[in-house]
C-alpha cells in the first residue's frame, strides 16, 4: 500500500486567483483534506484532479 506524504499547504500565503499543483495517486483524500484545511483558514478554494505532464494530482485555486 502506498502511503501519502504529510502535506503542508500553502493556504496562508494564497491570493485570490492563484493556484498550486500536488501530485498524488489518492486525489479524492487530498480534495478532502484541501477542503477541510480551507475552512479551517477562513479561505474558498476549489480543486480539480488534474493530470500536469502526465502525472495526476489535484489543482487548487483560491477563489475568495
Amino acid at each position: 500500500m502506498i502511503s501519502e506524504p504529510n502535506w503542508i499547504l500553502p493556504l496562508d500565503f494564497l491570493e485570490v486567483g492563484e493556484s498550486f499543483f500536488i501530485p498524488t495517486v489518492k486525489p479524492s483524500e487530498l480534495v478532502y483534506s484541501i477542503d477541510c484545511a480551507s475552512k479551517r483558514v477562513g479561505i474558498k478554494t476549489r480543486c480539480y484532479i488534474v493530470a500536469k505532464d502526465g502525472i495526476l494530482g489535484v489543482r487548487t485555486w483560491r477563489i475568495r
